[in-house]
């Protein structure tokens, strides 16, 4: 899992697994999902304003059309 966080333009993405080509789709006002250009999976997720959607960064709740599975 990779994630950077742009403190100054206000920007998180979070991406699963190596990198990859991929392309994004807006899937709400300000949030981009990642998929991959091959798969079509989505391998990463980008939010701006990330800390005026997330008033308390202790509780962040996010719901998306996906869902992680960690690897057993």
């Amino acid at each position: 899992m990779r994630i950077y966080y742009d403190e100054e333009g206000d920007y998180l993405e979070i991406f699963i697994g190596g990198p990859s080509p991929n392309y994004g789709e807006d899937i709400a006002s300000g949030v981009t999902v990642f998929k991959d250009e091959e798969t079509d999976e989505i391998i990463g997720v980008g939010i701006l304003n990330f800390r005026k959607k997330a008033k308390d960064l202790k509780d962040i709740e996010l719901k998306l059309p996906f869902r992680i599975i960690s690897a057993s």
